[in-house]
């Protein structure tokens, strides 16, 4: 219990509140940090009686029939909601009214007098004081139209339809005189089909098609951003080249200065080799870049951000130009460097706030503290001019952080996989405890025998670069016992995936674990948040020469423990997971006996432009196809399944089925799982985790597995 909190704060005060759990319910509480005091959010017996009055439903103080509510009329009293009824409650009496829900516009300027919204592909507002309604464009059209992003898949199941309700892109100005938005050309785009076999309210199935753009394509939805000044009724086209959008989600992310008057943005190439940033005029469109970053390789855009300070007088900019991730100060009007921040062989992972008084940057690191698991996040403050760098936390252990906002305080949740989390209240200026919030109650957990899984450090495969996992162990375990191994994994470069926190208990490994298994999952090269160096080993090379790094780790464990069994060893993985695991039994038969590969992207050809084109570069050459799990089918030996949602809008099930495809021409024996009416992720279908666990039990252990076992009782 209480191993997450979730922070409310109170309009734009420092005050907060949050629901905690309790033994017999639930409890909302009220924190103010410049006072050091801990309340009720209200009277909850008064309040459940309140609620009763009204719906004639009984409740008790610990049993409130809401999760979330909101403090209203200079906190004299709280919004809520039951049962799609919102509720006003006048908190110095307790007395209880309805109140219509309030309505949410995703188009709304920050001042409320707007509302923008699209129609026939075309944009408006409309003014919320006189009901006003101005059209800024009439040449929308299909396939052509304003503010629009191209649909995804998962929303036209959703509302079963392709002509779905789309949200509206447009982002207003600070002072809600303009708004940035674009026109997205998808007439040249080429497009993906989906069919879902068993619809809920109709015997014939549906079908679906949607933007999808592949590796090397052409003809991509191009992006035609464009300022519109609501009170003048103007219209600037920017100055900037049409901007590709090669997934979901991914239209141009243009952000406004603080005086409404200019904007800026990151362009990425095709390829991901390089990053520019461009100051843009509003009322001229005319545009200029300011910073240019090049690599061999590519530059990373969850390694290269930007954050304006100073009202443009300068810019923070982090980049991996150095081989490692830092803090650049840059001059907002030349481009130019004043400094590198933050140095070292380490990597800053998010800049939290920013103090631009003081001019102080607070900001998360992982790798900077000695003798410690490089990817845990500390939280770190330090000058503009890189002096008076200070730990504000210090434990050992990975922190999830948030600054208050006026950035005096820090509410910090620290676990490690071994140890619960606690959240304490933090003095932003120090890094002083305050008070502990919160102490994770985890006896019952314990009471169930249950042990926590182990961190470890091993050597990769050139036997110096130092990797880490965990490993997950049964709760009967026995040390004298022999147990298969298998391997959870996933590379892809964008991250690391090893879990640091105490969360990881909750992993599907630990499931799979208890049915007699040891359980490994580690970050070799090739993945994210270490130095570029690190990450790079995988660029072109997604396939990592056979996980060498992997193999190399459960030699060491089992060298380390009698108990791991390696004439035994499983492996699963889900979507680049999925893709790893089926090319590690292709190439290595010998180590590998049983892979369960599921939403696997097993040629890199046939998935999303984005993801691809940024690891394995861009145009398409040899190493796509050399890479692909389809080209080496005929490798076959060993025990695979291969499963796939077949509403998978990430990974196309035509990734799947064209392996099982060349699989089958060259003769070889394999099980296929197609699971109805489900995108991308699995995790929660129960079929699929029966699935999985059978298919070990019967590979590993040469046992038949329960018959039709009931996964729901035990979830």
């Amino acid at each position: 219990m209480n191993d997450d909190i979730d922070i409310h704060w109170i309009g734009d005060s420092d005050r907060f509140w949050y629901r905690r759990e309790c033994r017999n319910g639930k409890e909302f509480v009220r924190i103010n940090p410049d006072k050091d005091t801990r309340t009720p959010a209200f009277d909850h017996e008064q309040l459940a009686e309140a609620i009763a009055r009204e719906t004639e439903v009984l409740y008790d103080q610990w049993s409130l029939p809401f999760d979330e509510f909101e403090y209203t009329d200079d906190e004299s009293a709280i919004l809520f909601s039951v049962q799609e009824t919102q509720y006003k409650c006048d908190l110095s009496t307790y007395t209880c009214e309805t109140v219509p829900q309030k309505e949410e516009h995703p188009g709304e300027s920050p001042d409320g007098r707007w509302v923008a919204f699209v129609e026939n592909h075309n944009l408006y507002v409309r003014d919320t004081v006189n009901r006003e309604v101005i059209q800024l464009t009439a040449d929308g059209e299909e396939q052509y139209g304003y503010a629009t992003p191209f649909s995804s898949p998962v929303d036209m199941v959703e509302q079963s339809t392709q002509d779905i309700d789309h949200s509206i892109e447009v982002k207003w100005s600070p002072d809600s005189n303009r708004l940035v938005t674009y026109r997205l050309d998808q007439r040249s785009a080429r497009r993906f089909a989906l069919v879902q076999s068993s619809p809920d309210d109709q015997m014939r199935p549906r079908h679906y098609t949607y933007t999808y753009p592949l590796p090397g394509e052409n003809g991509l939805p191009l992006a035609e951003p464009v300022v519109f000044d609501v009170k003048r009724r103007s219209r600037v086209e920017l100055n900037v080249d049409p901007i590709p959008v090669l997934y979901f989600g991914g239209e141009p992310l243009f952000d406004w200065y603080g005086d409404g008057e200019r904007l800026h943005y990151v362009r990425r190439s095709r390829g991901f080799g390089s990053a520019k940033f461009f100051k843009v005029d509003a009322t001229t469109g005319s545009s200029r870049m300011l910073i240019e970053e090049e690599s061999d390789t590519l530059v990373d855009p969850r390694m290269s951000h930007a954050r304006i300070v100073n009202d443009g007088e300068e810019i923070l900019w982090t980049s991996e130009q150095s081989g490692w991730h830092h803090i650049y100060l840059i001059d907002g009007k030349t481009g130019d460097e004043k400094r590198q921040i933050t140095d070292g062989e380490w990597v800053v992972r998010d800049i939290k706030h920013v103090d631009e008084t003081n001019r102080q940057i607070y900001f998360t690191a992982s790798g900077r503290e000695a003798n410690r698991d490089p990817y845990l996040r500390h939280l770190y403050r330090v000058n503009f001019d890189g002096s008076n760098f200070t730990l504000l936390t210090p434990e050992l252990a990975d922190h999830t952080v948030t600054i208050s906002p006026s950035g005096d305080f820090v509410i910090d949740t620290h676990s490690r996989v071994d140890t619960p989390p606690s959240t304490v209240l933090r003095r932003s200026a120090s890094g002083d405890i305050i008070r502990e919030l919160e102490k994770a109650e985890v006896g019952q957990l314990r009471s169930t025998g249950w042990m926590p899984p182990e961190s470890f450090e091993v050597a990769a495969a050139d036997g110096e670069t130092d990797i880490y996992g965990v490993m997950w162990r049964p709760s009967d375990f026995d040390p004298t016992k022999q147990y298969p191994v298998i391997e959870h994994i996933y590379t892809g470069p964008h991250n690391y995936f090893v879990p640091k926190g105490f969360d990881a208990y909750r992993s599907n490994a630990q499931s799979i674990a208890e049915l007699g298994f040891v359980v490994v999952m580690v970050d070799g090269r090739g993945t994210g948040r270490r130095s570029k160096a690190f990450r790079d080993c995988s660029y072109k090379n997604l396939s990592r020469d056979g996980i060498e790094d992997h193999k190399a780790t459960l030699r060491q464990l089992a060298a380390e423990h009698s108990y791991m069994d390696l004439s035994r060893v499983g492996i699963y993985g889900h979507s680049a997971g999925g893709y790893d695991s089926a090319r590690a039994l292709l190439q290595h038969p010998n180590f590998y006996d049983v892979a369960v590969s599921s939403s696997g992207n097993h040629d890199h050809r046939l998935d999303k432009a984005s993801w691809n084109e940024m690891w394995m570069d861009y145009p398409v050459d040899d190493q796509y196809r050399e890479q692909s799990n389809v080209t080496i089918a005929d490798q076959l030996e060993g025990e695979l399944l291969l499963i796939h949602g077949e509403l998978d809008q990430n990974v196309h099930p035509a990734a799947t089925l064209r392996f099982a495809n060349a699989l089958m021409e060259a003769n070889k024996d394999f099980d296929m799982l197609i699971i109805p009416n489900q995108h991308h992720g699995l995790d929660d279908h129960p079929y699929f985790i029966r699935a999985r666990w059978d298919y070990f039990v019967k590979h590993l252990y040469n046992t038949d597995p329960p018959k039709e076992f009931d996964i729901s009782t035990y979830r």
